[in-house]
């Protein structure tokens, strides 16, 4: 470990830090529905879409019907993009002349940018055309972001409104987090890599020759564009087969810096706007003073892992960190970092392959997904997500001090601890049950590159990258495959949205009740002792579910690896 490998880091933590309130202001105001100094341009678009859909944004919905429009919205998206997948040979746009994706990838696919987990079973590069990218894809990026911090936003409601019967208006939320936020962020975002190298252009494949004299062909295509909102909106699905860690997506040191920034964002304004939305900001600072213990003592360990190295190496006379799978241009520091900002938040974006990290230096991407990607997590799901753990940390809490627990102002009874259970409950139950039938049937074990432990971890890691809809993957396992492609997009789907609904089903029943004034005998939900206890139950939860698989797969791999044995 070095200086400036740490110098990176603190310097990471404190611009992200300085960014929270200016970026939770503005989504505040999103949430509250005012005006911001977009209106001005955007304003008659955002009309013009009311008027042609029929939709009037002042109507309020239950959480029971803001639920059935975010899962029509979603399954309509969902087929579309299939459509738009298996009629690729046909459509325009194909510079390349790609065919169609089979059915089970296309399957995969839709599922995979619909959920925000944007899981990649192909070679971007090589399977979609620029109309499948901008169409089918890109749409999808923003789209899934947005409906992330709409439900966000529903559930910041529930706590804070009293004995109300409305959660907000999907469509509205929707609408407005795209236009007043996603789309000015990315055109400004775009503009930025296009002026670092990023290719911008509808061009196919351009033929140059090299300073040896050769001729290669380089794909181009809208890199910009989509490289800005796969960071922003989490989503990481990437134009070229090896993602940020192609030079045409991700070129300098500072467009790296500005990706991994980029991918914290939101998540980070969103625990202020929470703040803000309940009427005391320090509950916000408390939650994301919670997410920053966890993932600076990720980072920590996943740093340490990678400029350790790997011993076998060390007794051969090879000296220094795991440079396996990392790009020079970035390092150890900056890939250690990258991988755990984007398994901490749902982006699944890569700039170094996950599958050559060391054992213990891999397990922390992995560890990050199973907590439900909390740590900062996807835009607007992590910051649910959180909460879900939040209801159930004030749970303990009130049993402790002998009263009914209460949480900014609501008292949180059975229903809801119930609720959050079952919410909490579909990652570990699709993660482990998934992992152990693929361990033991031939479809299955087909898949891994290695064998052992390391096998094990490449199938534990696609299945949890899945569920928690990251979207990263250990790059040995073969997962273009008819099992892996349909078994992976029922998990992507059950992750999303079996986590969602009961999360609105609690946005509602708190919004129904009574504002609960703290008192004397009040579990205080803002100081250093609420902090901890979050942090606690999230590894308790997080250790006690996964820790015999881990123990199966990275830990072995490590212990292994200090023996002399490699996989």
């Amino acid at each position: 470990m070095t200086f400036q490998g740490w110098f990176l880091i603190l310097a990471f933590t404190g611009i992200l830090l300085a960014l929270a309130k200016p970026v939770g202001l503005w989504l505040f105001a999103l949430y509250e529905g005012r005006r911001t100094p977009l209106h001005a341009i955007l304003g008659p678009v955002e009309r013009g879409f009311y008027r042609l859909s029929g939709i009037d944004p002042a109507e309020e919905q239950g959480w029971r019907r803001y639920a059935v429009h975010m899962l029509l919205f979603n399954a309509v998206l969902m087929l579309f993009t299939y459509a738009v997948l298996r009629l690729q040979a046909v459509l325009p746009g194909n510079p390349q002349a790609l065919a169609a994706p089979s059915e089970h990838l296309s399957f995969n696919t839709a599922i995979s940018f619909t959920a925000n987990t944007n899981w990649q079973s192909y070679g971007g590069e090589s399977t979609m055309s620029n109309l499948s990218q901008m169409l089918g894809l890109t749409i999808h990026n923003f789209l899934s972001a947005a409906t992330g911090i709409a439900l966000a936003f529903a559930l910041f409601r529930g706590f804070a409104r009293r004995e109300a019967k409305s959660v907000g208006n999907f469509w509205a939320d929707v609408t407005r987090v795209t236009l007043y936020l996603l789309l000015p962020l990315c055109v400004a975002l775009t503009l930025f890599y296009i002026a670092s190298g990023v290719p911008q252009a509808l061009a196919g494949v351009v033929d140059v020759q090299t300073l040896e004299g050769a001729r290669q062909s380089i794909l181009l295509g809208p890199v910009a564009s989509q490289e800005a909102i796969k960071m922003l909106g989490t989503n990481g699905g990437g134009f070229f087969n090896v993602n940020s860690a192609h030079p045409f997506e991700n070129p300098t040191a500072l467009t790296n810096f500005v990706q991994m920034l980029s991918i914290f964002l939101l998540g980070v304004g969103l625990t202020w706007t929470f703040g803000k939305a309940v009427g005391n900001t320090r509950q916000g600072w408390a939650i994301l003073a919670a997410m920053m213990i966890l993932f600076l003592a990720g980072t920590t360990v996943t740093y340490w892992a990678e400029a350790a190295g790997n011993p076998v190496l060390h007794q051969i006379g090879v000296a220094g960190g795991n440079m396996e799978g990392k790009e020079v241009r970035f390092g150890i520091a900056a890939s250690a970092l990258f991988s755990v900002v984007t398994t901490a938040a749902s982006c699944g974006a890569v700039n170094a392959m996950h599958d050559s990290f060391t054992a213990l230096g891999g397990m922390i991407p992995l560890f990050n997904m199973q907590l439900g990607e909390v740590v900062i997590g996807g835009v607007g799901a992590g910051i649910y997500g959180f909460l879900l753990f939040a209801i159930l940390a004030v749970f303990v809490a009130g049993l402790m001090v002998g009263r009914t627990p209460e949480y900014v102002g609501k008292k949180i009874e059975a229903r809801e601890v119930k609720l959050a259970v079952l919410a909490i409950a579909v990652l570990p139950l699709m993660i482990l049950g998934l992992t152990a039938l693929s361990s033991v049937l031939q479809q299955g074990l087909a898949g891994p590159l290695n064998k052992g432990p390391h096998g094990f971890s490449e199938i534990l890691y696609a299945f949890t990258s899945a569920v928690a809809n990251n979207g990263s993957a250990f790059a040995g396992l073969t997962a273009s495959t008819p099992y892996y492609d349909a078994l992976l997009g029922v998990a992507m789907w059950v992750g999303r949205f079996l986590v969602i609904v009961p999360m609105l089903a609690i946005a509602g029943s708190l919004a129904a009740k009574k504002y609960t004034p703290e008192s004397a005998g009040s579990f205080p939900t803002t100081g250093g002792l609420w902090v901890g206890l979050l942090v606690g139950i999230i590894l308790i939860l997080g250790g006690l579910t996964f820790l015999p698989s881990l123990a199966l797969g990275p830990i072995a791999d490590h212990l292994a690896m200090i023996r002399g044995q490699l996989f």
